[in-house]
């Protein structure tokens, strides 16, 4: 297996871990915690692990929608995205070092959600609560999960990486026209 292969395969190697990190927290809220009550405090009720389903996507969004919608919506259009995704990102040389990583990380966290919507008709399992003291309006932040939270992380690096890569790539523009 060549360099150029590899580079793109290894990251992978991240979205299983998350997958089955998540899957694995997931299983142990379910046969640990009756839903909707809490299980640990931490820091007074500053952190708690709680049983919480959400049938939505971010912030409950979505969670009164007709159920056939819901299963087009939140199953259907995330399914194909995530295999574009990961076909673009195979077949593609555009990413590289960090940019893969972070690739990886979405995938995996999209996967994560993704199989609780198909096989857990109760909704995705969340069970990270963060006091928020009322910022924003909210006393609590809406509670998320490893998937959740490897999505924002990794959508965050992707984005930060490009405006770096971008801003790399301007500079060097400028420095060639200089020279001219």
């Amino acid at each position: 297996m060549n360099n150029e292969i590899k580079g793109k395969l290894f990251p992978l190697l991240l979205s299983v871990s998350i997958i089955i990190l998540d899957q694995v927290t997931k299983f142990l809220i379910i046969s640990s915690i009756p839903p909707r009550t809490v299980g640990w405090s931490f820091g007074g009720d500053f952190l708690r692990i709680i049983h919480a389903r959400n049938l939505g996507i971010a912030f409950s969004m979505g969670h009164g929608i007709v159920p056939w919608f819901r299963m087009i919506l939140f199953i259907v259009i995330p399914l194909v995205i995530l295999i574009v995704v990961l076909i673009y990102y195979l077949k593609s040389n555009e990413f590289h070092g960090i940019q893969r990583w972070a690739i990886g990380g979405i995938l995996g966290g999209g996967f994560g959600n993704l199989i609780d919507r198909v096989l857990r008709p109760q909704g995705v399992v969340d069970f990270i609560d963060v006091k928020f003291y009322g910022l924003f309006g909210l006393e609590r932040w809406p509670a998320f999960n490893v998937a959740d939270a490897t999505i924002v992380v990794s959508g965050t690096i992707l984005a930060l990486a490009y405006i770096i890569s971008e801003h790399k790539k301007q500079r060097k523009m400028k420095e060639v026209e200089e020279k001219q």
